[in-house]
């Protein structure tokens, strides 16, 4: 585990490590993890460029003002969308790119435990956000990424370390119920990740699992939801990590070198390891090998999860994942990205 200490030590180094305006895409960032986040992001950077995507205007106006508190020589610009549609992304992520040459890190955290809607795309609303509306992000960013000078990294946050069993013909998760969908759809998450990892050996990747913090995640209708956000506000107080550590772990995942890309030599993998600090492993079990499933204490999927992704590999399942969800994005646009 590293400790708050360390991930402190290492945030507090960004001014000096990092160089001045790095460009920051959010995504699913005007409440929970992705705003609390952003606030870091914004304390610990020079001079940064943040665009914010969400879905509330009365929040991304409280969110730049705090912003522009913390930092008043940050740019916060909010992108008002519905990233539950494959379209509304790519109209997003043209905007950003008819703006910047180059983007250092893309964090997304997009999603929602409501289950059996169905977008007007027809996709699963929670797999289209979790899965296709994250990998769309990363498609069409992608290239922007590559072409950043200094840090280039993806933060996924939903259920790393959790990874399960497949089931191909059901990836938009329509048979499975609440309570045993983070499996497999961890797994999607990872192996799209990975896949893209590969085309973009200089950009590291990592999904994460957060931990309880407190999120407008269990927000919807129904009864289910409903139940869930009593025992959030029943237990909640006892069990939420606080709101400021998870934006910091989440800035330490964004910025630390412990997190490299996978290309030999890579000069941008981030902020100097502190002392007793190591790389971590990659999915594939490898030092420093650019794609990383990591726990809410920032560290590594344990054996048995690298095990499940080894077999996953000699089944050429990553392709195959890949491949569904690239002809979902034919079927919705046309083309494969923007």
């Amino acid at each position: 585990m590293v400790s708050l200490s360390d991930v402190q030590f290492s945030n507090s180094r960004i001014a000096s490590t990092l160089p001045a305006r790095l460009v920051a895409v959010f995504v699913g960032a005007t409440n929970g993890i992705g705003e609390y986040t952003l606030k870091q992001f914004a304390k610990h950077t020079q001079q940064p460029r943040v665009y914010f995507v969400g879905r509330s205007q009365e929040a991304a106006d409280r969110i730049v003002a705090e912003c522009k508190a913390l930092n008043s020589k940050g740019e916060f610009f909010f992108v008002k969308a519905d990233v539950g549609l494959i379209g509304t992304v790519d109209d997003v992520c043209r905007d950003i790119k008819s703006k910047e040459m180059s983007i250092n890190l893309l964090f997304l955290n997009q999603g929602t435990l409501v289950a059996g809607i169905k977008t007007a795309e027809g996709l699963h609303l929670a797999t289209a956000l979790t899965l296709h509306s994250r990998a769309r992000f990363i498609v069409n960013l992608l290239p922007l990424l590559q072409r950043a000078t200094a840090l280039r990294r993806v933060v996924s946050v939903f259920a790393a370390t959790l990874e399960g069993p497949i089931d191909l013909t059901d990836i938009q998760g329509w048979n499975v119920n609440l309570l045993t969908q983070h499996g497999p759809a961890a797994s999607l998450v990872t192996l799209s990740m990975k896949t893209l990892a590969k085309k973009a050996p200089n950009v590291s990747f990592i999904h994460d699992f957060p931990g309880p913090v407190q999120s407008g995640i269990a927000r919807g209708p129904g009864v289910g939801l409903f139940v869930i956000r009593i025992i959030f506000m029943v237990l909640g107080p006892i069990m939420f990590i606080p709101k400021q550590e998870s934006g910091e772990r989440h800035l330490f995942l964004a910025t630390s070198a412990k997190y490299p890309a996978g290309a030999s030599g890579d000069s941008t993998s981030g902020v100097p390891l502190p002392d007793g600090v190591v790389v971590a492993r990659g999915t594939d079990g490898k030092l420093g090998s650019g794609m990383y499933s990591v726990d809410q204490n920032v560290e590594s999927a344990g054996s048995k999860v690298e095990e499940l992704l080894a077999s996953f590999r000699k089944e050429g399942m990553p392709e195959k994942v890949w491949e569904l969800i690239e002809g979902e994005f034919k079927r919705i646009t046309g083309p494969a990205a923007v």
